[in-house]
């Protein structure tokens, strides 16, 4: 990806062992007042529209929210990212050196990239978007989900509109998910953002308002369908990064064999030797990779009802 001198986000707030401070972010409130000013064009009132239709038929894609705080156990590889209140990629534990003021440069480059193709999606469609914080931390991280270790890996608070990330997460990401590269990352920071995006257009809270009515099973089901569509929004933002020529030859492959490596059924392969689909939160690798070509492809909201679609 070729980012080196382009514009870094300012919405970096830098826990790491005192360093880097505290930045007040741009272009997001803090009054927790309405978001979208007009939901009425294209995909983001569609995708709202399939979210109360699913809402009416008793069906919630999340068990995300739950009891509104942070993770109640430290996850293992099976158990994913996406623990109560807040949602993620995939979990791993910290390892490895500090990692270099080029890292996180890159992470604040991608962001703004990121703010830059949000912001253009949802003024076309009249609505305002609110940038999110990103959150770089080690070891351990308190948020308005609760205080979550590494080992969750990066994941997205709704209650603080937060994306937290302990950076040493890429090398994990390379060595032991065997998905190197810097497009593999910013597809990771792209899917939290994916999230960000879902808590914005107001899926998330509608599925969170629901998510009492499911079965643990049917939970798991539909937080599948969360996930996917996190993925085919990080998706359009690569669609989006293509268009403004900072793709390298091989970037997209890097983000397709991220989601390959971090599908529920390769991780559950590689961890325990079988599978148990009714387990899965996040999405098969053929799913993860199909919805994120979807939004590469398309560049389009609407592709990305994952809600209706058959996964």
């Amino acid at each position: 990806m070729r980012w080196q001198g382009r514009r870094q986000s300012s919405n970096i707030e830098d826990r790491r062992g005192g360093g880097g401070g505290f930045r007040m972010p741009t272009g997001m409130g803090r009054g927790g007042g309405p978001v979208i000013r007009r939901a009425g064009g294209g995909g983001i009132g569609m995708l709202i529209l399939a979210v109360i239709l699913m809402v009416f038929f008793g069906i919630n894609p999340m068990d995300l929210l739950q009891e509104g705080g942070g993770p109640t156990s430290q996850p293992t590889e099976t158990q994913r990212a996406d623990r109560p209140g807040q949602t993620g990629s995939v979990s791993a534990q910290r390892t490895g050196p500090a990692v270099s003021d080029e890292t996180r440069a890159f992470v604040a480059t991608v962001l703004a990239e990121t703010e830059d193709t949000w912001n253009r999606i949802f003024a076309d469609a009249g609505a305002e978007y609110r940038e999110p914080t990103l959150v770089l931390f080690e070891g351990g991280a308190r948020s308005a989900c609760g205080f979550a270790s590494a080992a969750v890996g990066p994941f997205y608070c709704p209650g603080d509109q937060r994306i937290y990330l302990d950076l040493s997460f890429f090398e994990e990401l390379h060595r032991r998910f065997q998905a190197p590269g810097d497009f593999a990352q910013a597809y990771v920071i792209a899917h939290e953002v994916g999230h960000h995006v879902q808590n914005l257009i107001g899926i998330l809270p509608e599925f969170a308002r629901a998510r009492a009515r499911l079965s643990e099973r049917d939970a798991n089901a539909m937080s599948v369908r969360v996930e996917l569509q996190a993925d085919c929004f990080a998706g359009i933002w690569a669609n989006r990064t293509e268009r403004r020529g900072l793709l390298e030859e091989g970037d997209i492959e890097e983000a397709l064999n991220a989601a390959q490596q971090i599908g529920d059924d390769m991780i559950q392969k590689r961890s325990q030797g079988y599978v148990v689909p009714d387990s899965f939160n996040h999405g098969t690798s053929e799913e993860r990779m199909r919805w994120f070509r979807r939004g590469f492809e398309t560049g389009d909201l609407d592709a990305c009802d994952t809600m209706t679609a058959s996964n």
